[in-house]
């Protein structure tokens, strides 16, 4: 798997662990604001199955708590990867991958501290496919 910031100027390239990759969503309020989202997804792979492939002089690291570090895009500020120095694994920003990783989250954590307004399955909720370059909806395809 590939993945890469908004930018493009930081890229990497993980290899799932032999159990699969297990994808989950966080909403605790750390990733909350580090992603500016109500939830993260993340999955964590061997650290020594992750390789930066460019971009690593390009990344600044943020402890957001004591002994995690995050590790952003000093250009665009996507956040890449978080990890506890010293651990055998490391945390993918799932969202930051280029392809499908061809699996589903298996859990969402710290619900407890979702936001409020966030239910993404309440009746009622418009959905489109797409947003116009002109700042409209485009209504999927029937």
């Amino acid at each position: 798997m590939q993945g890469s910031c908004l930018c493009g100027a930081v890229a990497y390239e993980a290899t799932p662990p032999s159990s699969g990759l297990q994808i989950g969503l966080c909403s605790c309020r750390s990733c909350r604001k580090a992603h500016a989202a109500p939830a993260n997804a993340y999955a964590s792979v061997p650290r020594k199955n992750f390789r930066w492939l460019r971009g690593q002089d390009k990344t600044s690291i943020y402890e957001s708590s004591p002994g995690k570090n995050r590790h952003f895009c000093s250009v665009c500020g996507s956040q890449i990867i978080a990890e506890h120095p010293g651990e055998t694994n490391v945390l993918l920003r799932v969202a930051l991958l280029d392809d499908d990783p061809g699996t589903r989250p298996v859990e969402h954590i710290f619900l407890g501290q979702r936001p409020a307004w966030c239910d993404w399955d309440a009746d009622g909720i418009t959905r489109y496919e797409e947003w116009g370059p002109e700042g409209e909806p485009v209504a999927k395809d029937t």
